[in-house]
């Protein structure tokens, strides 16, 4: 006659009911893990697109700036009033301290 015998050790219900609630919380753990990371990538790709749009606008800025001190020159002052018809005249001037 055999005896069977168990390849094993033996576990009550609640060693049982603990290895479990670990399993499934190491579960919980990696998603959790795997979500925030996820969330972090596309925060980042997000943060990037951003900077990428200030550059551009600072870039236009600058080009608006340039723009705006070559016509606020004299010389191009000067150019329109002649255009239009007007003169240059010191003695119109007044300094006011």
């Amino acid at each position: 006659m055999r005896k069977n015998t168990k390849l094993g050790v033996n576990l009550h219900k609640s060693e049982k009911v603990c290895i479990f609630m670990i399993g499934l919380f190491a579960v919980l753990a990696l998603i959790t893990v795997v979500y925030t990371r996820s969330l972090l990538y596309t925060s980042n790709i997000e943060v990037e697109r951003v900077k990428e749009q200030i550059e551009k606008q600072s870039n236009v800025n600058s080009a608006l700036s340039m723009q705006v001190d070559e016509l606020a020159s004299l010389s191009t002052i000067q150019n329109v009033a002649k255009e239009y018809g007007l003169s240059y005249n010191n003695d119109n001037i007044i300094v006011i301290k």
